[in-house]
């Protein structure tokens, strides 16, 4: 990942936001005292929903064991 001063990171702020939107590049940003992470609003979210759902008793093990699963076992009663 990408570090940026916060000097830097000030005087480019506007095309960073631009480039950490639309190519989900995403930079640490370091200070004197402290030092943070520039993503997406939309990079930020996906983050979240991945945490909640892994927070999910059992929700990992149903899906690979969905995805095991034969596709003429899933569509009963289809006709194709």
């Amino acid at each position: 990942m990408p570090t940026l001063t916060v000097t830097d990171a000030r005087k480019h702020l506007f095309g960073l936001i631009d480039e950490v939107a639309n190519e989900h590049q995403s930079y640490c940003i370091v200070g004197k005292r402290n030092q943070a992470i520039l993503i997406s609003m939309k990079d930020w979210q996906a983050i979240q929903e991945s945490l909640y759902l892994n927070g999910v008793p059992g929700l990992a093990d149903s899906i690979i064991a969905g995805m095991k699963t034969p596709i003429s076992e899933c569509a009963e009663d289809l006709e194709w």
